[in-house]
């Protein structure tokens, strides 16, 4: 059971309507997260700010790759369950895809890459070694790019310690869990 309060719909602002609307819309329904985070209208927009801005680096499926590792290094079941569902069902990954990515790899070198990566930044809390680091590059990313890999893995953590502190009620189809391949 959540252990934060989730307004009723008739308790939140007009533009918080507006916006668990377009979620509303983009889902099917509203998320148990999205309606938690719409106690708090300025955690809600920082929210959905960063991802809406982060949906401009790197391409959907490097992204997904990115939450679906993060969430499964720092243990965050609502989120496992959530990028499982938007990576399947709006990101176009394959299940082998998706389980590989929990593990830290991916049928893709590239983004096998990025997987290891992110799980390292998670587990080192941002203390990667000089080999984390070259192995990021020998895949082909660019600082620039090493950058937006470390903001989307941040940006996953944010969500992902709000639904551990919370305990989130899985509303989308829950995920088992994933040992390496």
């Amino acid at each position: 059971m959540s252990r934060l309060n989730v307004p009723s719909p008739d308790d939140v602002p007009d533009g918080v309507k507006g916006i668990l609307d377009n979620v509303g819309a983009q889902f099917g329904f509203v998320p148990n997260m999205f309606a938690t985070l719409a106690s708090n209208p300025t955690v809600l927009d920082v929210v959905m700010t960063l991802q809406g801005t982060l949906s401009r680096v790197l391409d959907a499926k490097t992204r997904h790759t990115i939450a679906l590792a993060v969430s499964q290094a720092n243990g965050c079941d609502y989120c496992l369950a959530v990028h499982t569902y938007v990576s399947s069902e709006l990101g176009g990954m394959s299940s082998d895809d998706i389980h590989l990515a929990r593990a830290g790899s991916s049928i893709d070198p590239k983004r096998a890459a990025v997987a290891r990566f992110a799980q390292r930044l998670v587990d080192s809390r941002g203390q990667v070694s000089d080999a984390d680091l070259a192995a990021v590059r020998g895949a082909g990313y660019t600082d620039p790019q090493i950058l937006a890999i470390v903001t989307v893995a941040v940006q996953v953590l944010l969500t992902n310690f709000i639904n551990n502190v919370n305990q989130t009620d899985i509303d989308i189809p829950a995920v088992s869990s994933v040992g390496t391949p």
